[in-house]
């Protein structure tokens, strides 16, 4: 009930130390895991330990932002494989430009890293999920699974362009499972994860300082987040795993937390 033995598992943003974490566990549980990259070297060291854990892989270079790249590698994984069941949007990021400086203001924005932020969550989701949802609708059933973040329940200062793509994002999530569920049927689902706070190479230094300490934003999460703590990569897999597999199967157009209770607390 809970399985993905033998699934078609596409991940995007697979060189992401996220994605690492969930593709070698759905390695473990059997699935099968096609790995879309803008550079196919960046993922020979996760194949190999997918290897390792017996598991079965393969990178296709892609853009997400291209439909006509998206498309190909489409074409190629049924040629490849046969079928697509399960698609996880997890490509996304920030850029400076869309992040107010603490000695900045909104009217400091740069709209066009705004643009390219957006683009990059939202798009990045978007396109993907029409270019793979289109063979699942051909098929009658599988599994979206995009990613969220706590940016969007909660306001989370100065990541103004990251905070309004990934709220655009889950819009798209819950419109995407009504349409896919009317027009297509109860096999095809779309839900989404909402990460809280997890240390990262991209927000190592904004978090800890050096001798491993908070920092005064760290300090403010942690003070936010009930648990006490910042999550573990691994503490998101399963919640995926559950929410790709038949026990979920009258789950869709939901948002779920991973957040260590975050998203409900008030702080005081």
């Amino acid at each position: 009930m809970y399985g993905i033995k033998d699934k078609i598992a596409i991940i995007t943003g697979a060189s992401g130390s996220l994605a690492g974490s969930i593709a070698k566990s759905f390695a473990q549980a059997g699935a099968q895991l096609v790995l879309l990259t803008r550079k196919e070297s960046s993922l020979n060291e996760l194949i190999g330990e997918i290897n390792e854990l017996g598991g079965k892989a393969k990178a296709y270079e892609a853009d997400i932002l291209d439909e006509e790249s998206l498309i190909k590698v489409k074409n190629q994984v049924i040629a490849d494989f046969g079928r697509i069941d399960i698609l996880l949007n997890i490509a996304g990021g920030n850029l400076p430009g869309a992040t107010i400086a603490v000695d900045k203001t909104i009217f400091d924005l740069s709209i066009d890293a705004f643009r390219k932020v957006t683009d990059l969550n939202l798009n990045g989701t978007v396109i993907p999920s029409i270019v793979f949802g289109k063979a699942m609708s051909e098929q009658k059933e599988g599994v979206i699974i995009n990613y969220s973040s706590m940016a969007v329940e909660r306001v989370i200062t100065r990541v103004a362009g990251y905070s309004a793509s990934k709220a655009a994002m889950e819009n798209f999530t819950r419109w995407m499972a009504v349409e896919m569920a009317l027009k297509f049927g109860e096999g095809i689902r779309v839900n989404a994860i909402a990460p809280g706070f997890f240390i990262g190479k991209q927000n190592r230094a904004l978090l800890t300082n050096e001798d491993g300490s908070y920092t005064q934003r760290g300090q403010d999460i942690i003070r936010n987040t009930p648990m006490g703590r910042f999550g573990e990569v691994e503490e998101l897999n399963g919640a995926v795993q559950f929410l790709c597999s038949d026990a979920a199967k009258f789950i869709t157009g939901i948002v779920l937390p991973i957040d260590g209770g975050f998203s409900a607390f008030s702080g005081v």
